[in-house]
This record gives C-alpha cells, structure tokens and sequence, in this order.
C-alpha cells in the first residue's frame, strides 16, 4: 500500500463533531508508507479528549484491517496558533465568572486536576491578584522555587503545576495595586515562569471584566473559556456580560457550568433547589453555547483535602469528570474547526 491507499482508508473516518472524515477536514498533516508501517500525522491539538481518542482508536483499527502497523502522532499547525507567548503550552483555557461566591475558583481547580486525571499535563494560573485562594483549595504549601537566572519553577500538587500570587505576599496581606500595576504583574509572571511543556495551562480569572480579564485577553493566546454560574438569576445576569466579554475579544466560549444546581440533603435524601433551577443551561442554550453540566451543592467540596474530581464513587466527582471531559472535547473541536476552516 502507498500513501495515496492510506488517505483512502483514513476518508473512511469521520470526525465525531465536524461532521465530516478526516481527509475533506484537512485534518491529515502528513503520510507515509515504509515497510508495512503507516506513519500518520493528525491535526489533532487537545490531549486526552474522549473525542479525539476515538479519532485515534478508529484511525488505528481500520489502517490495522489492510494489514498495517501505525505510527500515529498528532500536532496541530504553527500557523494554528500564537507560539511566542507560552511556546510549551498547547491550549490555554480561562474560567470565568461574572461575579464572585458561585464556584469558580472551584470549578477552575476540578478542571485542571480532572485533566491532570486523565493523563494529560497541566498547569494552573490562579490569576485573581486581589484575592488569590487556590493554594489553599490544593493545600500548597511549597511555595515556587526559582532557576540560577531567576525563572519561578511553580511546585506541583495532584499533577498540577501551581502559580499563585497567594505565593507571593504574605498569608493576610491585602494587594492594594491599580490597574497598571496588576498588568505588569501578570506579564512578568507569565514571562518569567518556567511552565515546560503542558497539554493545557488553566488560568483561574478574577470575577467580573476589569483589569485582570483584559491583560490576559490582550496577553495570552486563550484557546477559549469556561464560564461558571449558580441557578439564580442575579448569577445569570452578570455570567451573560462575561460571555459578552469574551465575545467583542473573539475568544471562543467553550461551555457553561452550572455550580451548586441542587443539593441532596444528607440526611432525608431530598433533593432542593437552593438557588433555583435551569437559569445556567437556559444561558447557554439562548447564546448558543455548550451546557458542560451541572455540579451539585456539595458539603465535601468544603471538607476534603483533595479535588473533589478525583474522589471516586462519588456523584459530585462524576459530574466535575463530565465538565472536565466537555471542556476537553470542546477545545478539540476548536481546534480542529481552526485547522480546517483556515
């Protein structure tokens, strides 16, 4: 067989979300046939992806029945996105919110050991300068170490590389900055930290759109962003002006979680609408945008010493796992719209 039987065999397998096979995608970097092996190159650019596992899966068996042994690798093209800012990271996912106490922060840690779960490698940007809390969520303790040329090297907690300005003044010090100074904080931070090579780099936004939101929209090549809300509709209202937000800087929307949509009481087993019900998925489904799930009101979230995404048996853990392999998918999907529609 040659390369042109390869890309016949490969028009055969269709991308789960695009609608159509790999080859009419312009999904196929490259093929090459030698000695009975197909050497393939996908397009592919999000890590772990249940999606676009099964591309690979399906790609393997059907070139594995005309009797060849696969060589599969998966990259997405330079042209595809920004590799001089955070050249070693290959997706770079906000969460947001559009006002504080529904979760996000939360949402964001689950998030970035979900993906740490599955296998992939990723780091956690706890952008908040003003009230930066994630440290404690992960119970980091260790704080950043730095090279010979002054780069911070973050610790790692649950798989997780950590970056954190809770890291960089003291445990009750307010941060009483303006704007200017906030940007130049998180410019040198995002310069001078010493990432490696991740699948996905998590930053943990701020609530609301000031300061902190425009230098990381202005500054870093965001794959896209989560938004995070509670049921009521006070929630709702400023989640629908963070969308907004992302929407006039073109950064795409990759879903909306709705957090702590119900709670099951411990004790009678009732389940209550403490804060309504359905105002997130009635968000998403009037902007057109994915609804990544609903995570319950849950008491252990507060209690546990680890994120709650890797606790097993769990339905709260079950419902961070689908956010975690949504937002996954839908960053592929992103990227694989991106690659064939140039």
């Amino acid at each position: 067989m040659d390369e042109s039987d390869v890309r016949e065999l490969l028009g055969r397998v269709e991308d789960p979300d695009l609608g159509d096979d790999l080859v009419s995608l312009g999904l196929v970097n490259a093929v090459a046939v030698e000695d009975g092996v197909a050497k393939v190159s996908l397009a592919l650019g999000a890590p772990y992806a249940p999606s676009e596992s099964t591309i690979a899966a399906e790609v393997r068996e059907v070139l594995g029945d005309a009797g060849l042994d696969v060589e599969l690798t998966a990259k997405l093209p330079s042209a595809s996105r920004d590799d001089e800012v955070l050249p070693g990271v290959k997706n770079v996912i906000a969460v947001a919110s559009g006002k504080g106490g529904v979760g996000k922060s939360t949402v964001a840690v689950n998030l970035a050991a979900g993906l740490s779960k599955l296998g992939a490698r990723v780091g956690l940007f706890d952008t908040d300068v003003y009230g930066p809390n994630v440290p404690r969520m992960l119970g980091a303790e260790d704080p950043p170490t730095a090279t010979d040329d002054d780069t911070i090297v973050p610790p790692e907690r649950f798989g997780v590389k950590l970056v954190s300005m809770a890291f960089m003044v003291g445990e009750d010090d307010p941060v009483i900055w303006r704007g200017p100074m906030v940007h130049q904080v998180l410019t040198q931070l995002v310069e001078d930290v010493e990432w490696g090579e991740l699948d996905y780099l998590v930053l943990d936004l701020p609530p609301g759109t000031g300061d902190t939101q425009l230098t990381i929209l202005q500054t870093l090549p965001l794959t896209g962003a989560v938004i995070v809300t509670t049921p009521e509709e006070v929630a709702v209202d400023d989640a629908r002006k963070g969308i907004r937000m992302f929407g006039k800087h073109d950064t795409n929307v990759l879903g909306l979680v709705e957090n702590m949509s119900s709670f099951v009481c411990p004790d009678c087993g009732g389940e209550h609408d403490v804060f309504g019900s359905g105002g997130g998925r009635g968000l998403a489904e009037a902007n057109g945008l994915p609804y990544l799930g609903g995570v319950p009101l849950d008491p252990e979230i507060r209690t546990g010493t680890e994120p709650m995404v890797l606790t097993d048996g769990n339905p709260t853990a079950d419902a961070f796992r689908v956010v975690t392999e949504g937002v996954a998918n839908n960053v592929g999907v992103v990227n694989r719209r991106r690659v064939s529609n140039p």
